[in-house]
This record gives C-alpha cells, structure tokens and sequence, in this order.
C-alpha cells in the first residue's frame, strides 16, 4: 500500500468552512484539508457523520486550502449533511479512486445528468484551463434539478465551446433526454473525448455511442462504497472495484463489463438488483 494511500485513508475531522445552496436538494460543503486540496475530477471521500454512518462523495471543488463536495438530500445521512453549518464538525477519508485523464488539446464532449454535473463541472474547469474546447450538455429532469449552469456556460463559452441543456418536462433548454441530444449533436460533430456522469442507463447509452461514432470514453461510476479500499466487495462491477479501479472508467474497460453495466448494481446484502 502507498504511503499516499495510508495517509489519506486516515480520518480527519474538520469545521465546515461554509455551506452554500445550489438548488432545493443541493448544498455544497466547503472545509479545509491538505489532502483534499490535491484531488483531480472524478475522486471522492468517504464523510462521517458522528453517531450516523460514512458515506462517498465526489469532490466538487479544490481551492489552495482545501476541497468542497455538492451533497444531494436523498436520506437520513444525506438529511444530516444538510443540516450543518460553517463551524460544525465532519470526519473525511480520502481522496480516493482514479479520477478522469485529461485531454491536453482538442475536442472534448462532457455529457451530465442530474447529479452527475458535480464531478463534471470540476473537470470542465480543469479543461478550460488548458485550453481544450469544451462542449457542455447538462441533463436534468425538471430546471430546478439543474446544477451549475452559469459556471458551465461561462466554462464552454470561455473555449470556443458551447452549452447545451436539456430537461425531461422542458422546463429549461431542451425537452429530450440528455443522451438524445448527444446523439444528435456526434452526428453531425467530431470530438476527440466524451466524459461522462449520471445515471448508469444514462453513461450506458453515451458508452454506445462513443462505440458506434469511434470516440474515446471515460465515465464516472456511483457504486455502494463502504471501505473505499477494494476490501469489502460491495462496489463489484463484474472483474472490477469501483472504488479503487474506478470510479473512473475507460471505454475498453467498461466494455468488459458491458453485461453488467448499466443493468446489475449490488445492495447491501451484496444482491445482485436490476438498476
């Protein structure tokens, strides 16, 4: 084991520095931490909750002090997270997995549905930084779902780029699923990279496209994580760990994966459910 993986396995309680509302069920969570400030897009850590549970997060955002994640109110924990205010204490581990590789030059497709955009809008930052022209689609089911559209559109504008919304009920942008537009959009575009996060039906759709249009792939898995070390076996796809194999993950190797991906998922009794 690495002396950096030792190091950020360790729990550190922090204060919350502040916590900022991004739409009715996101808030983001600032705090300071040596190890998280150096996190790229596409890791997490593990949040304690005192006298509650340990959960993942992907990391949203790192500033020279530390590091923020956008939490979804979705459960107890969740509910918890929400309730915190700028001096209250929580318990981190990590950053843990493999992040997304960044594209030096070129063309980039980013592909995001609902809760998806947080680890993407931290890689399109990282992007726009190098130069790379960005073409952003943000999926979501209804407009007050959606997340960070300013800082996107400011993104992809900002590289030669574009953003492109879509909405389930056509509250905001256009009314299609997220992947519909994309598909559309590689018709008739060449791009030297698609990322992607969302749901799992949702990156199974992009992988197929990536397939069918000859374009590199790269997505960002959500498995249940409860070691975020590869011991306990709960975030199995197929031959791989997400936690420590992914949560980013390659065209080549989802595609060993492809009976598995985007269609089984494991609880935690360690069933095997339809997704």
């Amino acid at each position: 084991m690495s002396v950096w993986h030792t190091e950020a396995n360790s729990l550190r309680v922090v204060p919350l520095k502040k916590a900022k509302q991004e739409n009715s069920s996101v808030k983001t969570l600032f705090f300071d931490d040596e190890l998280c400030r150096k996190a790229v897009p596409g890791q997490f850590i593990m949040i304690w909750i005192p006298g509650l549970d340990e959960i993942p997060m992907s990391i949203s955002y790192t500033f020279p002090q530390g590091a923020s994640v956008s939490v979804e109110k979705v459960g107890p924990a969740t509910e918890a997270l929400h309730a915190l205010r700028a001096g209250d204490l929580i318990g981190i581990r990590g950053p843990f997995g493999n992040g997304f590789r960044l594209m030096k030059k070129g063309s980039v497709l980013i592909v995001g549905g609902g809760t998806g955009l947080i680890p993407l809008t931290f890689l399109g930052e990282k992007l726009a930084k190098l130069g790379v022209k960005i073409t952003f689609m943000a999926g979501a089911k209804t407009k007050e779902k959606l997340l960070f559209t300013d800082k996107i559109g400011l993104l992809a504008r900002k590289n030669r780029g574009k953003m492109i919304v879509t909405t389930d009920d056509g509250s905001c942008g256009i009314r299609c699923l997220v992947t519909d537009a994309a598909e559309e959009l590689l018709v008739k575009e060449k791009f030297d990279m698609i990322y992607a996060c969302g749901p799992e039906p949702m990156m199974y759709k992009m992988l197929s496209l990536a397939e069918k249009h000859n374009v590199a792939f790269q997505a960002s898995l959500e498995r249940l994580m409860r070691c975020a070390m590869g011991i306990c076996g709960s975030c199995m796809l197929g031959k791989f760990r997400v936690c420590v194999d992914g949560p980013v993950f390659t065209k080549a190797q989802l595609r060993a994966v492809k009976d598995e991906f985007g269609r089984f998922k494991l609880n935690f009794n360690g069933k095997r459910l339809k997704i």
